[in-house]
């Protein structure tokens, strides 16, 4: 299995590491009890990065145009920032695709919702 840092290298478009960076270091420094870890990977797909509270509770995906964090239990958020995006039944997503969209209080205010759900 990749490492997450070999991830960073192979997968996401240059001009979107430094969105994932500022992730991991909110990660690092905000919420250190979060596990990093990869999940998935076959041959014919790579796994991605994801974020474990007591289950997984966000995923992140790079696309051709940014970066997507799927946050698992998105459809019970409240989201006064209207950035979550999805049609699931249980997960929405983030989509960000430059460095001026990243803004750390929004991604640590759906991580905390993330937490609290997973808690219950």
């Amino acid at each position: 299995m990749k490492t997450i840092n070999q991830f960073i290298k192979d997968k996401i478009k240059e001009e979107y590491q430094p969105i994932f960076t500022k992730f991991r270091s909110l990660i690092h420094t905000k919420f250190p009890s979060l596990k990093e870890e990869m999940r998935g990977g076959t041959e014919k797909y790579y796994g991605v990065p994801v974020y474990r509270h007591n289950r997984i509770i966000i995923s992140v995906s790079p696309t051709l145009k940014g970066i997507t964090f799927s946050f698992t239990d998105g459809k019970q958020f409240e989201d006064k920032y209207n950035l979550l995006e999805g049609v699931g039944n249980k997960s929405l997503n983030l989509r960000l695709t430059s460095t001026i969209e990243y803004k750390d209080e929004i991604l640590e205010y759906y991580i905390l919702q993330a937490i609290k759900l997973d808690a219950k």
